[in-house]
């Protein structure tokens, strides 16, 4: 009989299974915007695995698009540009409500992490095009029902949509724009329409320029 020990396997993580949530979504999302922005992947794997974080549903299935990532404050900590541009955790989500109404947001304003935006037979408009952006990614999320949302973004942010409609419209434009400039801001706009129209788009001409000028304060500092 062998009665030398042997190691025991290693359990996977109990949390692996778990359905993920906004926070660890907003984790991993932070990971690859500090990654692609160190130079470690390039724009287009950004992209590639940006989609795969808001398709897939579990924890496991979400720290496997990191694994070959260092996580935040480990011993290949983030340069500054990318830690400043991380964000506040555990933002409260702004909302946005017009019930046989009409509602906005625009101007010169801080997105937060997360956007909810209900229109019932309402209007709502969500500019961003002159927002300032603190994080790298920004969801808005929207229910419209025999109503009309529109988003605005710059025309060089990266621009995301997942959603449907029933007997409605559910559309986002441009959405291959900024992908090329690995520094900008993601806006990923999921919404459901209801008899009403949804739409997100960039607005012409109009540019995002705090980004650049944030980096170019960090290089020269």
């Amino acid at each position: 009989m062998d009665l030398e020990k042997h190691p025991a396997a290693p359990a996977p993580p109990p949390a692996a299974g778990l359905r993920a949530s906004d926070a660890d979504r907003d984790r991993i999302a932070q990971i690859l915007g500090d990654a692609v922005a160190e130079g470690r992947l390039t724009a287009e794997e950004h992209s590639e695995r940006l989609d795969a974080l808001y398709a897939v549903k579990t924890v496991g299935e979400l720290e496997a698009l990191v694994r070959d990532l260092p996580a935040p404050g480990g011993a290949h900590a983030p340069s500054s540009a990318a830690s400043s541009y991380a964000g506040a955790p555990g933002q409260a989500a702004e909302t946005l409500v017009a019930v046989c109404s009409s509602s906005s947001r625009k101007g010169r304003w801080r997105p937060g992490a997360h956007t909810r935006a209900v229109s019932v037979m309402g209007d709502i408009t969500i500019d961003l095009t002159q927002a300032v952006f603190e994080q790298q990614v920004t969801e808005i999320n929207v229910t419209c029902v025999l109503g009309n949302v529109e988003v605005l973004v710059p025309e060089n942010v990266t621009l995301r949509g997942y959603g449907s409609g029933i007997l409605g419209n559910f559309e986002v434009r441009g959405m291959s724009r900024g992908e090329t400039d690995p520094q900008a801001p993601v806006v990923i706009v999921r919404g459901f329409s209801l008899l009403g129209n949804i739409e997100a788009r960039p607005k012409p001409g109009a540019r995002l320029v705090d980004l650049a000028r944030k980096l170019r304060k960090n290089l020269d500092g």
